[in-house]
């Protein structure tokens, strides 16, 4: 039974106690957050989980195996660098890191300790996320032409990270693990409202070999929530719409047939409007999937889908996007 502690008990901490005690193969034995008014409400839920305000206790305990980090950004990497270093499998919540800097000491040190380091990229384990990618990955759709996403809402505003930093590194990551594409370059402007605050409204635009293009809208000042991606392909299309609970993915039978003529400037192109069906998902909750990932990793020594690698990658456009942001939108070569 691998034994887990939880670091942080605020937003996202109490989602990952709830999936990792009701899933099997694992127990949690510690939370720990600073604040002792989270820890009271982890008393009265789970009585029989031990509680701290002292992070390095966690850590150090012989008693756990594996610890799950829900804190700030700024604070990911000095949290999971301490648990590898005391031995402890890591799954940290996204973004993985700061700086791709910091990203790659933290697989580095996975690797020399043998150690499973697991991105919490929550999307890659939805039913929706995971059949776009079997759609796309088994040709049904074609050569993908663009992946234009639309994800805003009003708040929560964070305070040590921008907007793409919060919102489109779901994005990011989805786009990595349904198109298993590495990007060129990112393009992305954005601008911040609120006084001595990170930037609120942001567009990216990551480029791809092959004409493949995509587009991220991100935004904490919109009067409506709205997770609506479109995947546009040469012989099907889908609309993913996160927020509609029965109908989540809806795949077209819709595009452009372009066929050339005998004259030289000369081209006809044809609409093809076809059937409409929305697939069956697997209902699954992501993170109940994403803990029972996370234990099997362990126990057979495998690498995670959202490894430290991915989410690494994932870091390193994150990091040139707002370099691109700073500058207006100047277009940052990748490697």
């Amino acid at each position: 039974m691998l034994k887990i502690g939880v670091i942080g008990y605020g937003y996202w901490g109490p989602n990952l106690v709830r999936n990792f005690v009701e899933v099997e193969g694992a127990t949690v034995e510690m939370v720990a957050d600073m604040n002792a008014d989270q820890l009271t409400r982890v008393n009265s839920r789970y009585p029989a989980i031990k509680t701290t305000t002292d992070i390095n206790e966690l850590i150090t305990s012989p008693e756990i195996d594996a610890v799950a980090i829900a804190t700030p950004v700024s604070t990911h990497f000095s949290l999971a660098m301490a648990a590898l270093q005391a031995g402890k499998h890591v799954l940290v919540e996204k973004p993985m890191t700061f700086s791709s800097d910091e990203g790659q000491q933290l697989v580095d040190e996975a690797a020399k300790r043998n150690l499973i380091l697991m991105v919490d990229h929550t999307f890659v384990y939805t039913g929706a996320v995971r059949k776009m990618h079997t759609l796309v990955q088994s040709g049904e759709m074609g050569n993908i032409y663009y992946y234009d996403s639309t994800r805003i809402n009003l708040g929560l505003f964070q305070h040590d990270v921008n907007v793409i930093w919060d919102l489109a590194v779901h994005d990011l990551s989805i786009i990595e693990y349904v198109l298993n594409k590495a990007p060129r370059a990112v393009s992305a402007t954005g601008m911040s409202h609120i006084v001595g605050q990170p930037e609120n409204v942001a567009y990216l635009t990551i480029y791809y070999d092959d004409n493949l293009i995509a587009h991220v809208n991100v935004n904490w000042l919109a009067p409506v929530k709205v997770r609506r991606t479109l995947l546009g392909g040469s012989k099907k299309m889908i609309v993913y719409d996160a927020l509609e609970p029965i109908e989540t993915i809806k795949v077209y039978d819709k595009g452009v047939d372009v066929k050339s003529t005998q004259e030289i400037y000369s081209t006809l192109l044809g609409y093809r409007t076809g059937d409409m069906y929305s697939p069956k998902l697997d209902g699954t909750e992501a993170l109940q999937r994403e803990a029972l990932h996370f234990i099997g990793c362990i126990e057979n020594g495998t690498q995670p889908e959202t490894d430290g690698a991915a989410g690494l990658r994932v870091v390193k456009i994150l990091e040139a996007a707002t370099k691109s942001m700073n500058q207006r939108g100047t277009v940052v070569e990748l490697d």
